[in-house]
């Protein structure tokens, strides 16, 4: 049985940006202590929702390097590293590693795509040349490719390969990797709406959107559920569902950038090609926001 990263809510956090879109590393401080306070588990910077595929190299080690920082040991840094391109995602995981992050993410090759026997072979290089833990990342709707339980059940067999942010929507295909893989790979959900189901099938959490706004909310649905409060938890889920699903009314991350904004946190709009969310979700968004008295 692998040791695992961490149990219950870990915010995909977004990336604050200036209004000529330089990253703000001082907006980024006051995020962190905004999730800190709200109790997250785990904090992880460069993924989808830090909008990594347009941070250049130098601005993607600044904000993995200002997190651990900040963070200082409290809660799990997890860095998003993953690259279409094996060697630079080998890289940049050992920057990451030299900068402190306890755990990296790693996506599934995305456009050049490639096949299951590649994606083992993609993963178990990064992860041979790394001492840290790795999560798998599956998100095919982004990336073209999709990972089988049977090769989830490989790279289980990668020491530091020990866990899975599934995001591909499927509770079938994400029950029989936990029956082939066990507590080999921790499974962690990838879409906030299916948090209390990839619970339920054994999983230790979420990796979520709806965490930047909300992470004590977030941290407590995991907490409740694995507390064996299984109404309370369904009670919660429920009570957030709408603003799960306006948070993908437009792409990820427009409304959740949009939606920090609203509460006073000037993280700017996302870099192009993003753009602000459709007025719909605008309106939709700042509709639940004041109903939960985020903003006035």
């Amino acid at each position: 049985m692998k040791s695992c990263i961490f149990t219950g809510s870990c915010v995909a956090l977004v990336t604050p940006m200036n209004r000529d879109h330089t990253i703000n590393l001082d907006v980024l401080d006051e995020l962190i202590d905004f999730q800190l306070t709200g109790g997250t588990d785990a904090i992880l910077v460069c993924g989808t929702s830090g909008e990594a595929p347009t941070l250049n190299q130098t601005e993607h080690m600044a904000v993995i390097h200002r997190t651990v920082k900040k963070v200082a040991g409290r809660v799990p840094v997890i860095a998003g590293t993953g690259s279409n391109d094996t060697r630079h995602a080998i890289e940049q995981s050992q920057q990451a590693e030299a900068l402190g992050a306890d755990a990296l993410l790693l996506v599934t090759p995305y456009y050049n795509k490639t096949s299951q026997a590649g994606l083992i072979e993609h993963f178990t290089a990064i992860a041979q040349n790394v001492s840290l833990p790795v999560i798998l990342y599956n998100v095919p709707s982004r990336t073209g490719v999709n990972i089988q339980p049977e090769t989830y059940a490989a790279l289980s067999g990668v020491p530091n390969i020990v866990g899975i942010k599934e995001a591909n929507g499927n509770l079938t295909a994400a029950s029989a990797t936990k029956r082939l893989c066990g507590d080999e790979l921790a499974l962690y959900s990838g879409n906030d709406a299916e948090t209390l189901p990839i619970l339920s099938l054994g999983g230790k959490g979420v990796i979520s959107v709806l965490a930047n706004i909300m992470p004590a909310e977030m941290h407590e649905l995991c907490r409740l559920f694995l507390a064996g409060e299984t109404q309370a938890a369904i009670a919660l889920q429920m009570k957030l569902d709408e603003m799960m699903g306006a948070l993908f009314e437009d792409v990820n991350p427009m409304p959740v950038k949009w939606a920090l904004e609203s509460m006073g946190y000037t993280v700017g709009c996302c870099r192009g090609p993003l753009v602000l969310p459709n007025a719909s979700c605008r309106a939709h968004l700042k509709k639940l926001l004041y109903e939960f008295e985020m903003i006035k």
